[in-house]
């Protein structure tokens, strides 16, 4: 039944106090199993490539993939999946808030037959109130623009197989959106629910701001939507403005004693219609920007070193 290989894929960006708890806990859980741990250091500047090595030194099954430079958590999740060999893959944080001790579970579910098994928080006392609602807005607004259902409540952690592994490897955009391009494939699914726990050590390196884009990456990824919203806006606008003049031009000539021009009713037009074209502007450059990305046709990453692999 354990005649497989298991990968879990940890990004790392300046975890350095994270890692040998993230071991003590993670290696009990992967006894039973053939395993390879793969850590990619996503452009850290503290101490965390040392304090992997000094890991990898005692154990070849343990392995590290540098970045030259940060290129986000997405990227060293797809670098993860380009290295990984096993038949099953975890991908998981390295900050202990996913905790390791439900992967038997994980792994149970996937020799049952499904090919993704998410991890999906069933409690998380321990964010703050902004920013659960912040997600779940982000969910239901995903969902809402999306022709493809992504599960709520769910992160980066979860088991893929092998076939799915292969899958992701073969899509070339460079806008990555993993937990989209996950659920896109359609495959089938199953769950396990876990209370989300504190961070062994450091803080969030997730600030509103990489929230914030990340959350625009998953929507523009994902749906023609919100092009289709500024269109309608736009006639929407179009429509009322015209209605407005008719109406103006018959009350000046019913009524032209009442009629007064006033400059309240002109700076709150100008400052609607201002806004309005502010906004689609913006949607229509969020897409302008992701074929700019898939034009220039860089690497999604580059390597600066390699540990055991």
């Amino acid at each position: 039944m354990n005649d497989f290989l298991l990968s879990i894929i940890i990004p790392v960006f300046n975890e350095e106090k994270s890692i040998a708890p993230l071991l003590d806990r993670l290696l009990l859980i992967l006894k039973p199993y053939r395993w390879e741990i793969i850590f990619i250091n996503d452009g850290s500047k503290d101490q965390t490539t040392e304090e992997i090595k000094k890991c990898a030194q005692k154990n070849k099954q343990i392995k590290l993939i540098s970045f030259r430079r940060n290129f986000g958590h997405q990227m060293a999740l797809t670098a993860g999946y380009q290295y990984a060999q096993g038949n099953g893959v975890i991908s998981m944080d390295a900050d202990l808030q996913d905790p390791p001790e439900i992967i038997p579970t994980m792994v149970n579910k996937w020799q049952k037959g499904a090919k993704i098994v998410y991890a999906k928080r069933q409690t998380r006392e321990v964010d703050n109130f902004f920013k659960k609602q912040t997600a779940q807005f982000f969910y239901r607004l995903i969902n809402f623009l999306s022709d493809t259902p992504i599960p709520s409540d769910v992160a980066d952690y979860r088991l893929l197989d092998r076939e799915v592994v292969d899958f992701l490897k073969h899509l070339k955009e460079h806008a990555r959106f993993l937990r989209g391009l996950v659920a896109w494939g359609s495959y089938p699914t199953d769950y396990v629910f876990f209370k989300r726990e504190k961070r062994a050590a450091g803080q969030t390196h997730y600030p509103f701001s990489k929230m914030l884009n990340f959350a625009l990456d998953g929507i523009t990824s994902f749906s023609i939507k919100p092009l289709r919203i500024a269109t309608y806006f736009g006639f929407t606008v179009a429509t009322l403005g015209f209605v407005g003049i008719i109406y103006t031009l018959i009350r000046k000539f019913i009524h032209p004693q009442d009629y007064v021009i006033g400059w309240t009713g002109l700076f709150v037009g100008i400052m609607f219609l201002g806004g309005i074209q502010l906004i689609t502007i913006g949607i229509i450059g969020e897409y302008v920007g992701k074929i700019y990305q898939e034009v220039q046709n860089r690497p999604q990453f580059l390597v600066k070193e390699k540990v055991n692999l």
